[in-house]
C-alpha cells in the first residue's frame, strides 16, 4: 500500500524493471572501473610482495628477510621435481612455491607450501632452468627462457610473453612496479607487469651490432654461454642477477665483454624514460663469482670475483672501498644484514664479515662447516645454511652474532649441493638441491 492506493500490476513491473536497470548500470560501472581504473594502482602499488619473491629475496639482493627466523624447525615434506634445479625457489606472499627445472613435460612447476601438492606444471623453453624469475604481490610469476620473458598467474595460466635476445638470467622489479630483465647476452628491457609491453627503449650492454660492417651477422642461439654463468666464466657475458636501488632507479650488473681480460661492475639508471649507464669499473679478475648486493642504505655494492676476493664498492662513483681475500670464491651471492656479510658458495666455509668502512673485519668463522649453497639471514639474529655433516647434507640453523650452531636438520637422502635457501612469510624454510629435490621445514610451536 502506498498513499492509501494499491499498486497496479503494470506499476509493479515498471518499478521492478527500473530497479533491474539501475543494478545493471551499477554493475557495468563497477566492471568498467575494474577494467580501467585498477590497473594503475596494481602496477605501482602491488610491488614485489612478501615471502621470497626474488632470487635473493629483495631488489638489493640482500639474501636476508625481515621475517623472524625460527630456531626450532621440523621437516614438513620433501619431494623430487623430476629434473635438475639451478635457481632458488620463489615463494609468493600466500606461500605458493615456484621452481624452474628441465623435464620431458614442463620447465616451471608450482607447489603448495602446506602439503607439497603440485598446483601446476607448464612447458617452457629448455633454458628456463637457468632463467631468472620473480613473483609479485598477487602471485603472478615472471620467468625467463629461450628468447623471452614469460608471465603466468598463480594458476599457471599464461599472461604474456615478450621476446628478448638471449635468456633473461636476471628478473627484478623497478621502483615503479615494472619488470627489469637482463639476458646473459646483455639485453636490458623494462616491461609492464600487466601487459609485457616495453616501457623504454632496449639497451645492449655489449653494444649494438653494426650491420653495415657485418651484414651477414647472425643472432647467436638464445642459450649460448649459459653453462658458464654459474661460475661467471667468459662465455657468459652477464652471469648474475642485477641489484636494484628502487628509490633512485640505479641498478648494478656484472659484464664480461668478449676479448676483455677482466669483467666489469656497471652502474645504470632507469628513470622512467630510458636506461642510461652511469659508470663502469673493470675490477672483477677472472670474472664475477657473485651477483652484486647492496647495503641497506644503498651506498655500497658488494661483489666477488674469481680470485677469491670480496669487494666493497662506492655505489655513486665505482671506486673500490676495500677488498678481502676469503680464501675461496663466494659463488652465487652474499647475504647482507645490518652490516654483516655472509658469503655463499660450494668451495668455502661458513663465515661472516663486518664492513668497517675502509676495511673488512672477520666477525667469526666456522671452518668445520663447509658451504653447500647460499646462507641466508633472518630477523632475530638467526641464519640458515646447508653443510655436509658426516655423509649427509644438513640444514644448519646458526646464530648470526656468534656463528654458533642452534639446530641441525638432516635433508633425508639429499646429495651434492643446493642452489638456495628461501624463507616464507610464516618462517618456513625451503631448500632446493641441484639434482632436483625440495625440502620444506616449518617452525615448531
Amino acid at each position: 500500500m502506498r498513499n492509501g492506493r494499491r499498486q497496479t500490476g503494470r506499476e509493479r513491473r515498471t518499478r521492478t524493471g527500473a530497479k533491474v536497470l539501475a543494478l545493471t548500470g551499477a554493475g557495468l560501472f563497477a566492471l568498467t572501473a575494474c577494467a580501467y581504473g585498477s590497473t594503475k594502482v596494481d602496477d605501482i602499488g602491488v610491488g614485489p610482495g612478501k615471502g621470497w619473491p626474488l632470487a635473493f629475496r629483495d631488489a638489493h639482493n640482500s639474501g636476508s628477510t625481515p621475517v623472524t627466523g625460527s630456531r626450532k624447525l621440523a621437516l614438513n615434506w620433501s619431494r623430487p621435481v623430476g629434473g635438475p634445479v639451478a635457481q632458488p625457489v620463489m615463494i609468493g606472499g600466500d606461500g605458493q612455491l615456484y621452481v624452474t627445472t628441465r623435464t620431458s613435460a614442463c620447465e616451471i612447476l608450482s607447489f603448495q607450501m602446506p602439503t607439497g601438492r603440485k598446483r601446476f606444471c607448464n612447458p617452457m623453453g629448455p633454458s628456463a632452468v637457468d632463467g631468472g624469475s620473480a613473483v609479485d604481490g598477487t602471485g603472478n610469476v615472471y620467468v625467463g627462457d629461450d628468447g623471452a620473458v614469460n608471465s603466468f598467474n598463480n594458476l599457471g595460466q599464461p599472461r604474456w610473453r615478450t621476446p628478448a635476445a638471449g635468456t633473461p638470467v636476471s628478473v627484478q622489479f623497478t621502483g615503479d612496479g615494472n619488470v627489469l630483465s637482463v639476458t646473459q647476452s646483455g639485453q636490458i628491457d623494462v616491461m609492464s607487469r600487466q601487459t609485457g609491453d616495453r616501457k623504454v627503449p632496449t639497451v645492449q650492454l655489449l653494444g649494438d651490432p653494426d650491420f653495415l660492417t657485418t651484414p651477414a651477422l647472425n643472432r647467436p642461439p638464445d642459450g649460448q654461454g649459459l653453462e658458464d654463468c654459474a661460475t661467471g666464466g667468459p662465455q657468459c657475458p652477464v652471469a648474475n642477477v642485477s641489484a636494484v636501488d628502487q628509490k633512485s632507479g640505479r641498478f648494478y650488473a656484472t659484464v664480461w665483454k668478449p676479448g676483455e681480460g677482466d669483467a666489469e661492475l656497471v652502474a645504470l639508471t632507469y628513470n622512467g624514460k630510458n636506461v642510461q649507464t652511469d659508470w663502469s669499473a673493470k675490477m672483477l679478475t677472472e670474472g664475477s663469482a657473485t651477483s652484486p648486493a647492496l647495503s641497506a642504505d644503498g651506498s655500497t655494492v658488494y661483489v666477488g670475483d674469481n680470485t677469491n676476493r670480496l669487494l666493497a664498492v662506492d655505489a655513486s662513483t665505482g671506486k673500490t672501498k676495500w677488498t678481502q681475500d676469503l680464501g675461496f670464491p663466494a659463488r652465487g651471492g652474499i647475504s647482507v644484514s645490518d652490516g654483516l656479510l655472509v658469503p655463499a658458495g660450494d668451495e668455502g666455509h661458513l663465515m661472516a664479515l663486518r664492513d668497517k668502512g675502509d676495511r673488512a673485519e672477520i666477525a667469526w668463522e666456522r671452518k668445520d662447516l663447509e658451504l653447500r649453497g647460499r646462507p641466508v639471514q633472518t630477523a632475530g639474529g638467526t641464519g640458515y645454511t646447508v653443510a655436509p655433516i658426516g655423509d649427509k647434507l644438513t640444514l644448519v640453523t646458526f646464530d648470526t652474532k656468534s656463528g654458533a650452531t642452534v639446530q641441525s636438520n638432516e635433508l633425508p637422502g639429499a646429495e651434492g649441493s643446493t642452489v638456495g635457501t628461501s624463507v616464507g612469510e610464516q618462517g618456513e624454510v625451503v631448500v632446493a638441491t641441484r639434482i632436483g629435490e625440495l625440502f620444506t621445514f616449518k617452525p615448531e610451536k
